[in-house]
């Protein structure tokens, strides 16, 4: 009679204990909250310096270190600037926003301006940090476009101390594609990039393969040395800053091209 009751009440135990996981599991499914997308934040405010390079037509900021080609028919206008190489980081840089300030000069303007990194400003070994040498590592420093430039300040200054931040790059549509190399090696330069506004790597898929990693090649495009030809191809990124992770899927048709943009559906925020 004992083993009986015994039984009875390990029976009764495990059918609590199946019940009472099952609830577990049933309320987690009902109460569990969607992850959030990552947003990036603004930055606080830095102390460096800024010049200005080339004319009012900003003529000489195209192509550039980063390989945007035309800054603006690719959409950042002349609202650009060229960074040291203390925060280039090789490249991974480029596509981030910054807004900056004059400051403590009689040059200064009170506007904000808002600028996208598209080139490299070289260190130059020759000239004295203080005097001309201004990309000099360890320096953080900004090179203008002079619109962008006179925004802030009186052009005849020629340098200014500055506050600069990061801030959230706001873009319209998602990234855009723009595709180089060859049958057997596609280069991608990657644009309109929101949120942060950079990457930190790539991968490729097309139709008929798995997903491919990528290589940084420079400034901000990206390598496969892979025969993607007459698939369409999709692309996963994953952002230098905020490490998110997104997937533009079918950005380029199979009849896609060398030479061409395409544009994806998503974007980072």
């Amino acid at each position: 009679m004992a083993s009986h009751h015994h039984s009875l009440v390990l029976c009764l135990f495990l059918v609590i204990t199946i019940f009472v996981s099952f609830d577990s599991v049933l309320v987690g499914a009902v109460y569990a909250t969607p992850r959030a997308p990552t947003v990036y934040r603004p930055s606080a405010w830095r102390l460096a310096h800024a010049t200005f390079y080339g004319d009012e037509s900003a003529q000489s900021t195209m192509g550039g270190a980063c390989g945007y080609g035309n800054v603006v028919t690719n959409g950042y206008g002349t609202n650009t600037a060229a960074l040291s190489s203390t925060i280039f980081g090789n490249g991974y840089a480029c596509g981030q926003c910054y807004q900056i300030k004059c400051v403590k000069s009689k040059w200064c303007y009170p506007k904000i301006a808002t600028i996208t990194a598209t080139n490299l400003c070289p260190p130059n070994y020759h000239q004295d940090s203080n005097a001309g040498g201004w990309c000099n590592p360890p320096r953080t420093h900004f090179d203008m476009a002079k619109p962008a430039f006179m925004q802030i300040a009186q052009w005849k200054a020629g340098i200014v101390p500055i506050t600069y931040r990061r801030v959230p790059c706001v873009r319209k549509g998602g990234l855009r594609f723009q595709f180089q190399g060859n049958g057997y090696w596609l280069l991608v330069y990657v644009m309109n990039v929101g949120g942060a506004g950079d990457i930190k790597s790539m991968w490729v898929k097309g139709t008929k393969t798995a997903w491919i990693s990528m290589s940084h090649n420079w400034g901000a495009s990206y390598q496969a040395f892979a025969t993607l030809k007459g698939q369409a191809l999709s692309f996963r990124l994953t952002s230098y800053t905020t490490r998110q992770t997104i997937t533009a899927y079918n950005v380029a048709p199979a009849n896609w091209n060398l030479g061409m943009t395409y544009q994806g559906n998503t974007n980072f925020h």
